[in-house]
């Protein structure tokens, strides 16, 4: 897991959106902050423990269904039998994800406006939101 600095009062942006800055949310948002790529539970569990945060699975559950439902995190799903989530605030961006190793890399620069504009012209079809992700192999991975 890539980790970023970020500077950042999460308990002012927990009380922003009426949840309760409880240190297992504040060490959640935290983490969610430093990470450049979205995270399962069972990671969260993990680098929580590292943090010596104490949280069972279902409490991390439950934090995380509250953070979707204030629009803190949103929910991405790679064609695997779990949950990942990342930043709501994060810019658009896409994902690139090895079939090998299981990196997955933010892409921005998709022109994907371009398409949205084509498809609502076109199509007369109001695009509420997008999900792109490319299945492949990373650089590494291909040594």
């Amino acid at each position: 897991m890539v980790v970023l600095q970020k500077n950042h009062d999460c308990s002012a942006e927990l009380r922003e959106v009426s949840l309760k800055a409880t240190p297992i949310r504040i060490g959640v948002l935290s983490l969610l902050e430093e990470t450049t790529s979205p995270i399962d539970i069972a990671t969260i569990l993990k680098e929580l423990k590292k943090k010596k945060i104490v949280a069972d699975p279902a409490t991390v559950f439950r934090i995380m269904n509250s953070f979707v439902e204030k629009n803190l995190v949103r929910e991405i799903h790679f064609r695997e039998d779990k949950t990942r989530y990342e930043l709501a605030s994060k810019d658009d961006h896409h994902h690139l994800l090895c079939q090998e190793c299981g990196a997955i890399e933010d892409i921005s620069d998709c022109h994907i406006e371009g398409l949205e504009k084509e498809i609502i012209t076109k199509k007369h079809f109001l695009i509420k939101s997008h999900s792109l992700e490319f299945f492949g192999i990373c650089k590494n991975c291909q040594k």
